[in-house]
């Protein structure tokens, strides 16, 4: 029933195309040819980030999504959420909810980071285009296994990093590619957050809540007791759930100069922070180098998180923003965050004339992946895994080497192999618990 409907839609998309109906006409004229034809999407994960998602997904004048199944280990989630959406069918467990959902056409996923790739495979491998939450997943062979799948099925894949609609960042990107600055040599991310520093939790037992399926949040991830000190956010802080603040920010920042730049694959990487390294917790105000290959040379790029700033801010006497991206350029500087664009030397730009935009406006972070999906990868969302995976690998190697011992890697993205140190690529891909499995 569902691939029914999903061939049905792209048969009526690519008719419209064929009309010349204009860039975006495909969805409202095919779903106008049949009232039943929305495309019916399964979230998993359905507090905080899934909540908006759902609203995002479900949202705008024209809608051409419905909310066909939510899945999620809190049953008080699924409470709240199934009053809003009383047509949903309700999960909490996303096994099932693929098992016996069978008219599903496609998947979001918002669960906490170590979950992402094993919910997001399953539905993939049912051939269900899947829109993810950044940072993608949670380690390095995880976000390959997506890529190959993805392409492998040809599905309509998308990166939650809503950012990348925005009109700031394009405007960003066409200054960046004319030549405003001139060449640029060296880049500069930071955010303010810091997810981390914790104390290393409690390993005592604790009476899980009767509304929280511990099992199943844990998913994939070896066995540790419930501990209210994880939910419902802070499993970010800890490693076998999240990866600090580069896990929460990097994909959104680092996505600007990935996007302006084309980077591809770092060659090296080295974070450093200034407290030891803990097993369970990641630590806080870290600061990553990075190297890329770009236009034949090496290409330094360097994030910054909690207290830590890049030092060309007082160097070069520029407007500091709690999060942002430098771009030093031959010709000048660009400093950029979600809203701002300013340009160093201020007189030498008074007078500059930005380029004519040439990136087009956005249908919408996730209209982008449902036109993707009606019109059988016509249009292509530009968060797509291909493009975003690669963006998360870096983010995840900067992970890599905190846990290595704040070692400098030097990585082989061919054979996906740190060359340099062979302990660290016991952190490239996660031994699973039992019973789990991409």
């Amino acid at each position: 029933m569902s691939l029914n409907r999903r061939q049905f839609l792209k048969t009526s998309a690519f008719s419209a195309a064929a009309l010349g109906l204009s860039q975006f006409p495909a969805p409202s004229i095919a779903l106008a040819a049949d009232a039943n034809s929305k495309l019916r999407v399964g979230v998993v994960g359905i507090s905080g980030r899934g909540a908006g998602n759902i609203s995002e997904l479900l949202g705008g004048s024209e809608k051409i999504a419905e909310l066909a199944a939510i899945c999620d280990v809190d049953d008080n989630n699924l409470e709240a959420q199934g009053k809003k959406y009383p047509n949903a069918k309700r999960f909490f467990d996303f096994r099932t909810m693929l098992d016996e959902m069978d008219d599903l056409d496609a998947v979001l996923v918002s669960t906490p980071d170590h979950t992402h790739a094993v919910a997001a495979m399953a539905a993939m491998k049912k051939g269900l285009p899947c829109f993810c939450e950044k940072p993608l997943a949670h380690d390095v062979a995880e976000i390959r296994a997506m890529q190959k799948i993805a392409k492998e099925k040809k599905l309509a894949t998308q990166m939650g990093t809503v950012i990348h609609a925005t009109e700031n960042y394009r405007r960003v990107v066409e200054l960046i590619q004319a030549g405003a600055i001139g060449e640029v040599t060296e880049c500069h991310v930071w955010c303010f957050k810091g997810w981390g520093g914790y104390p290393e939790p409690s390993t005592e037992k604790i009476d899980v809540p009767k509304n929280i399926h511990w099992d199943e949040w844990l998913g994939p991830a070896q066995w540790v007791n419930y501990n209210p000190c994880y939910l419902p956010a802070r499993w970010r802080g800890y490693w076998p759930f999240g990866t600090g603040t580069f896990g929460d920010m990097a994909c959104h920042l680092m996505d600007l100069p990935f996007w302006a730049l084309d980077l591809k694959y770092p060659k090296t990487i080295h974070a450093t922070c200034d407290t030891e390294i803990s097993k369970m917790c990641c630590p806080l105000d870290v600061e990553c180098k990075y190297e890329f290959e770009l236009n034949g040379k090496t290409f330094p790029l360097t994030w910054y998180d909690g207290k830590k700033r890049p030092a060309v801010i007082d160097e070069k006497k520029l407007e500091p923003l709690s999060m942002g991206v430098i771009f030093v350029g031959k010709d000048g500087i660009l400093e950029a965050d979600y809203g701002t664009i300013r340009l160093y030397p201020e007189e030498k730009f008074a007078k500059y004339e930005r380029p004519a935009k040439s990136i087009p406006k956005s249908a919408g972070h996730h209209r982008e992946w449902l036109n993707s999906i009606i019109d059988g990868g016509k249009t292509e969302p530009l968060c797509n895994f291909e493009y975003s995976g690669r963006l998360a690998e870096a983010v995840q190697l900067g992970a890599v080497s905190l846990r290595a011992g704040k070692i400098k890697l030097e990585w082989d993205a061919d054979k996906m192999l740190v060359t340099n140190n062979k302990a660290a690529n016991d952190f490239i891909k996660t031994e699973y618990r039992d019973g789990w499995t991409l």
